[in-house]
């Protein structure tokens, strides 16, 4: 274990007693946002991103290790287990090299190679591969043996080489040769399957594609995988032979003898029908894991910004699910998101005629003291917008906000349970008012696959998925913090150290018990034990609490430090957190001891100034242009304002009001260099861009970020990449690479299909 400490503390570059503390913490059960929020003292302050790394590193490290046993035990067993094999496999630092020892001892289907030895041609071989100066013919007309099924010199000789084929190909020195290679000069070549042409259109990039394995992004690795799952593409992923045979013969062929031409064919052999497709599977094995932790870490990102979005706080919302033929759901929520009415209205069908319409939203807004007006934005949703501007409603802001996820949440047991009498357009039209108010509060209560952000979610590894998404919505949760007595059971079961039975035990012992009154209070519900209430207290807030500190983000082992800070001063806690002056006296060196640090010390000072205040910024209302509401409406060069809904590798999906998101390139999110979209747009920032170029008949919307976009004249279309790409043929000559001038943009071609995917791929 002390050896993995060392390999991960290298790794990730920081000391190795930061990781055993960080080790010892997880396995004493100890969350991640805990660890890096409350026990900086033992980690050297590491932060989340470096407490989730260490665990994920040694789950691997510790995965290797029961491998590693098992193939002990199954060597032993054999009998094959030497001093020497021992010590290799002790040393193998990855389960592919600890495969590879174990590949020629593993018990396996019978092969050419168990073929002929059961035929008593193992010898041969062995004297054969030996590659000394003997006649070949004549010793293999010794192993003759029609009983055995060896009729000739030659059939001995083909077995003889089946053996070595198989020795060649399982030798662990040529496999880690090869697999070096492979991941250095292996190319991914694509081509369209005949006469699939018509039906994998949005696949065209692909239909003659080349690229080397080792630079090839990893949206595009995931589209030419999905292309070749449906059929439509033939994918292959390999490096020129000839160098390959070139490197076994370096290691195989000994001389220049007939057994040596023996072994060359043996090897030849090998590579192509065992080595070759081996070393190709791996690859792309591997290619496909490196995609999927890409994609993961794109969609993890952008769903934690989304989740992070400002929220408008408590406010009387009116929200509005828009329809046009089935009209527009209207909900009025309280200031806790309670719901207290709801209708329907027909403002663009002429249903009960537009003027009803402006009558019931007048009265709404009246009767409920409406301070903000929700509007989602799907299906109707501008024209909705421009319905409730004309109003002219005083004191009420009206927002539109991204519905993606509304429908999967109110055909939900989450939503049944809390509607039961109510159908699932009421549900979505209080789940779109709630958003506005607090968005993280809703999105918890949705799959995060589900939230509209991300490339490639459906094709990634899943369980991986789920658990990047899980760490994601905790780590935003306790970043916020909860409020204990108006949390859902949704929210409070991604709190450190809850879970959805301690969850639902809270809302049970508060429903019954009426509100926490204190912190300490917590340790009388159900099953919450001295463990739990450790990890879970300090994110938990409670409004107007008896001991003012319960509002804060300070940790209650720590209010023996606070009270001994106040009475230093002469006065309350609760005064000191409400004097900035106070505040400024306390010298945190002064309250340094054996179990708490400068680190910790400091935190209590920000939560003292500040106290459980919300990291997330302000809220700001937003609005379209007047006037575009159709992709119709678009001219080259207009600028706009939009938000940004979507990032991806290959440059970020916005919003101008039109039902159909835009995409900036990477080339066209700023006026230089851009290897990260990240480092220059979040979700649901608000932005300025220039329409580059509109193609209604594909709903193909190109926008830039650039503060001299230069727009190409109104109705040129881009030329279609297939005619721009270069005319070689990649099989003729494998080691030409080219792509087509403009990188696809998603692996659907289509960006209708993928947009529909983002923002409602579920209704």
């Amino acid at each position: 274990m002390l050896a993995h400490y060392k390999i991960i503390a290298a790794e990730l570059k920081v000391a190795e007693k930061q990781v055993t503390a960080t080790v010892n913490l997880l396995d004493e059960g100890a969350t991640v946002p805990f660890i890096s929020r409350y026990r900086k003292e033992l980690t050297g302050s590491l932060d989340e991103v470096e407490v989730a790394a260490i665990r994920d590193r040694v789950l691997q490290l510790r995965d290797l290790d029961k491998r590693r046993e098992a193939i002990l035990k199954s060597m032993t067993e054999l009998g094959k287990l030497t001093p020497e094999l021992e010590q290799q496999i002790n040393e193998a630092e990855t389960i592919s090299l600890l495969e590879d020892i174990y590949l020629p001892y593993k018990p396996k289907r019978k092969t050419r190679a168990s073929v002929a030895k059961e035929k008593g041609l193992e010898p041969l071989a062995l004297k054969i591969f030996d590659q000394q100066n003997f006649n070949v013919d004549t010793t293999a007309n010794q192993f003759i043996d029609s009983e055995k099924g060896v009729n000739s010199s030659e059939e001995a000789l083909a077995g003889a080489r089946d053996i070595i084929a198989e020795m060649i190909s399982e030798n662990a020195d040529a496999r880690t040769k090869m697999r070096t290679y492979f991941q250095e000069k292996a190319t991914f070549q694509s081509e369209v399957i005949k006469g699939k042409e018509e039906e994998g259109i949005k696949y065209k990039d692909y239909f003659e594609w080349n690229e080397p394995v080792k630079t090839a992004a990893s949206h595009r690795v995931l589209a030419m995988r999905r292309g070749e799952k449906e059929l439509i593409l033939r994918l292959d992923a390999l490096p020129p032979a000839e160098d390959a045979i070139s490197i076994l013969e370096a290691q195989f062929i000994q001389g220049n003898n007939a057994a040596s031409k023996q072994v060359q064919q043996a090897l030849e052999d090998g590579y192509k029908r065992l080595l070759e497709p081996a070393m190709e599977t791996e690859l792309r094995v591997l290619t496909k894991q490196r995609a999927d932790e890409e994609a993961i870490r794109v969609f993890a990102e952008n769903a934690r910004q989304l989740l992070l979005a400002a929220p408008m706080g408590q406010k009387n919302v009116l929200a509005i699910d828009p329809g046009f033929r089935t009209g527009c759901k209207v909900v009025c929520l309280d200031k806790q998101g309670q719901l207290l009415e709801n209708t329907a209205i027909y403002p663009h069908t002429g249903q009960g005629n537009v003027k009803n319409a402006e009558t019931v939203i007048q009265q709404l807004c009246q009767k409920y003291n409406i301070e903000a007006i929700a509007i989602g934005n799907g299906t109707a949703g501008r024209e909705t917008e421009s319905f409730i501007r004309s109003l002219n409603l005083p004191n009420v802001t009206i927002v539109m906000v991204n519905e993606s996820g509304a429908s999967i949440y109110s055909a939900s047991e989450v939503a049944r349970e809390e509607f039961p009498t109510q159908d699932i357009t009421v549900r979505g039209a209080v789940s779109i008012g709630r958003r506005l108010m607090d968005p993280l509060a809703e999105l918890v209560k949705i799959d995060p696959k589900s939230i509209g952000v991300g490339q490639y979610q459906h094709d990634v590894d899943q369980n991986k998925l789920q658990a990047s998404l899980d760490d994601t919505v905790i780590s935003a949760v306790n970043a916020v913090g909860v409020e204990l007595n108006t949390a859902s059971k949704q929210i409070l079961a991604y709190v450190s150290g809850l879970g959805p039975t301690l969850a639902q035990n809270i809302v049970d012992y508060r429903n019954t018990n009426g509100a926490f009154k204190n912190r300490e209070s917590l340790k009388k519900v159900p099953r919450l034990g001295d463990k739990a209430y450790e990890q879970a207290a300090g994110f938990l807030r409670i409004r107007n609490a008896e001991n003012a500190l319960d509002t804060s983000g300070v940790h209650p082992e720590r209010y023996n430090v606070v009270d001994k800070m106040a009475k230093d001063l002469g006065t309350t806690v609760s005064a000191l957190m409400k004097d900035p002056q106070l505040q400024k006296q306390i010298k945190p060196q002064q309250y340094v001891t054996e179990h708490i640090g400068l680190p910790t010390l400091n935190d209590i000072l920000k939560e003292l100034a500040k106290p459980g205040r919300d990291p997330r910024e302000q809220f700001e209302a937003f609005s379209f242009t007047d006037g575009i509401n159709a992709i119709a409406d678009l001219r080259v060069g207009m600028k706009l304002p939009g938000i940004v809904t979507n990032i991806t590798n290959f440059g970020a999906f916005v919003d101008i009001g039109v039902h159909q998101d835009g995409l900036v390139h990477t080339s066209q999110l700023a006026n230089r260099f851009v290897a990260n979209p990240n480092d220059i747009v979040k979700v649901h920032q608000k932005v300025e861009v220039t329409v580059m170029e509109v193609d209604p008949a594909r709903k193909r919307i190109s926008l830039s970020m650039k503060t001299e976009a230069s727009p190409k004249a109104a109705g040129q279309t881009r030329e279609p990449k297939q005619q721009q790409k270069p005319k070689q043929d990649y099989k003729a000559n494998p080691k030409q690479s080219f792509k087509p001038r403009n990188e696809p943009k998603d692996a659907e071609g289509d960006l209708q299909e993928k947009l529909a995917k983002l923002k409602g791929m579920f209704k």
